[in-house]
């Protein structure tokens, strides 16, 4: 059963049973009843709404920062073990040294220049920066340790490489939206519904109830334009970015 049709029989299930339960207890109120000695159920309900709602969108804001600052920090693993693997290669022959290098510095200039932008557009990583990826690990996993030195390098050269290959997997699976739709769908209605019950109060055209109804608008507007903006960690203005790459490698991105 799709998730919209259960969202959508739930909503329509908790609407007929409380609408029910109000028709019946109306048919039970006496006719002297006087409502005025109860609260004003109206304005009950549009602090309760305003309430849960408020929660929700910060759960949300929440929710999509976290996801924007774990894109950021799989980025920064990931340049931090590359730039491992240019350093430890040190040991090893000027010849491999230098391949294994240069091979370093081709993935992380074609990522910085490329690979971002084409995950920016797409939301998703790239088919070359995979093979750039793995021709550094067969630079590294195909050498033989002439020696006792380069024996005890070669592992920790290992484990690098599989480091980067992790965090660029995460960043892949970082690189499209975090937000399910069905959360949007709750986002927006809500807000809907939020902005709508301001008519539920008798507002009058007097300039500070304007002001107010207007601000309050504008601020559900941009803390659901913010939940967009940090959604996609890779993909709009405030987004994951680059930087760990360009700080270790600063002679390919400068």
């Amino acid at each position: 059963m799709s998730e919209w049709l259960v969202l959508t029989i739930a909503m329509a299930a908790a609407c007929a049973v409380v609408l029910t339960i109000v028709v019946i207890n109306h048919r039970r109120i006496p006719e002297d009843d006087d409502p005025s000695e109860t609260p004003d159920v109206i304005e009950y309900m549009t602090m309760m709404i305003g309430v849960v709602y408020a929660i929700v969108l910060g759960l949300a804001i929440a929710g999509v920062w976290e996801a924007r600052s774990a894109a950021q920090e799989t980025v920064r693993q990931e340049a931090q073990a590359l730039h491992e693997i240019s350093a430890r290669a040190e040991v090893y022959p000027v010849a491999v040294r230098e391949r294994i290098r240069a091979d370093v510095d081709a993935y992380v200039h074609y990522v910085v220049t490329d690979e971002f932008p084409h995950m920016s557009e797409e939301g998703e990583l790239s088919d070359r920066g995979t093979e750039l990826l793995e021709k550094i690990r067969r630079s590294v996993t195909d050498y033989q340790p002439a020696n006792d030195f380069e024996g005890q390098a070669y592992q920790p050269l290992v484990d690098q490489v599989a480091v980067a290959d992790d965090a660029r997997g995460a960043r892949g699976q970082s690189a499209g939206d975090t937000m399910p739709g069905v959360v949007w769908f709750g986002l927006i209605i809500g807000a809907l519904v939020t902005v709508g019950l301001i008519f539920t109060l008798q507002i009058r055209r007097t300039g500070k109830e304007l002001l107010l109804a207007g601000l309050f608008s504008a601020l559900i507007a941009f803390l659901l334009f913010l939940i967009w903006d940090f959604d996609a960690p890779f993909g709009r203005g405030i987004a994951a970015t680059a930087a760990p790459f360009t700080d270790l490698f600063p002679q390919l991105t400068g």
